[in-house]
C-alpha cells in the first residue's frame, strides 16, 4: 500500500517524520515535498495541483492519500477527480469552505511582514502571497460531495478554527467519519504525531468504513 503524505502551507515533508515512525511498517510512505514544487514554478493552487495529479497519475495502483490543511484540499480534489485512483482520503485540519476574508486578510498581514519573516516557512514572501492568492475560490465542499471512496476526518481538538469544517466535511462525504486528535492542534502532525499514527493504523489496515 503507497500512501502519500501532504504537508500544510509552511511546512515540508519532514513535518510527517514523527508520524510516519509509528506507523505499520506494511505501507509505503510517499511524502512530496509541496514548497519545492512552488519554488520551481508552482506558484499558484493550480499548478500546485497539476505537480500533484501528474505524480499520482503514475501509479500502478490506486493510493492512499493523507493530506493537512493544503495538502488535505490538493488530496479532495485530487480524490474527487479521480475517484477511481484514491483508495482512501485522509483529510486532516482540511477547510470545508475557504475563508476568503481570512485568507484577504492573512495577505494583507503577509505584505507588511519582512521577507525574513518567512525564512522557515519554506516558501518566500512573494511565494506565499501568490499561493494564498490563487486559493480564494477553491470549493472543496463540491469536491467531498463527489468523492466514494472511504474517508477519515481529522482534527485537533484545540484547533477551534477547523472543527466546524470537520463535522461539515464528514457529513458530506459519503462514507467517512471523523475523529477528534486529543492535545493536538491545527499541526496535527507535528502536535500529536504518536496519536495521529494510531488513527492512521487503525484507519489504513481496516477493510471498510461502511
Amino acid at each position: 500500500m503507497r500512501v502519500f503524505l501532504l504537508h500544510g502551507l509552511g511546512q515540508g515533508p519532514d513535518s510527517w517524520i514523527a508520524a510516519a515512525e509509528n506507523l505499520l511498517p506494511k505501507a509505503e510512505l510517499v511524502c512530496p515535498d509541496l514548497a519545492a514544487w512552488v519554488r520551481e514554478g508552482a506558484d499558484c493552487y493550480d499548478r500546485l495541483y497539476g505537480r500533484m495529479e501528474a505524480l499520482l497519475q503514475r501509479e500502478e495502483e490506486p493510493a492512499v492519500l493523507c493530506g493537512l490543511s493544503l495538502g488535505g484540499v490538493l488530496a479532495l480534489e485530487y480524490a474527487a477527480r479521480h475517484p477511481e485512483r484514491a483508495a482512501k482520503l485522509v483529510l486532516v485540519g482540511t477547510p470545508y469552505k475557504v475563508p476568503k476574508g481570512a485568507l484577504r486578510m492573512q495577505n494583507a498581514l503577509f505584505r507588511l511582514m519582512p521577507k525574513s519573516a518567512f525564512r522557515g516557512a519554506g516558501l518566500g514572501k512573494q511565494e506565499m502571497l501568490a499561493l494564498s492568492r490563487s486559493m480564494e475560490n477553491l470549493a472543496p465542499s463540491q469536491w467531498a460531495e463527489q468523492t466514494p471512496c472511504p474517508a477519515l476526518v481529522l482534527c485537533g481538538e484545540r484547533d477551534k478554527t477547523n472543527r466546524s469544517s470537520a463535522q461539515m466535511l464528514a457529513e458530506k462525504l459519503p462514507r467517512a467519519r471523523l475523529a477528534w486528535v486529543p492535545g493536538a492542534g491545527h499541526e496535527v502532525n507535528r502536535d500529536a504525531p504518536e496519536a495521529l499514527a494510531k488513527l492512521l493504523n487503525e484507519f489504513l489496515w481496516e477493510e471498510d468504513v461502511g
